[in-house]
């Protein structure tokens, strides 16, 4: 058991270490955006849930179409 253990560490700790960065850089960009855009709501969301980057992805996309439907009126 200890060996399979050892074995599945080499694998799991830089694949867990790559989420934290993908999660971590996708949080901040869109912690940024919330900021900026003072919008309370979704940066203490984005600073709560920890979704993988998932939901910051959701919210730029969504500040996105905002902004672009915004610019072309």
């Amino acid at each position: 058991m200890e060996f399979f253990i050892i074995q599945w560490s080499h694998v799991l700790f830089p694949l867990l270490l790559g989420i934290m960065l993908w999660d971590g850089v996708w949080k901040v960009i869109a912690m940024w955006h919330a900021a900026r855009r003072n919008e309370l709501g979704w940066f203490v969301c984005l600073a709560v849930f920890n979704t993988i980057g998932v939901l910051p992805i959701v919210y730029l996309l969504r500040c996105r179409r905002k902004r672009e439907s915004r610019s072309r009126n």
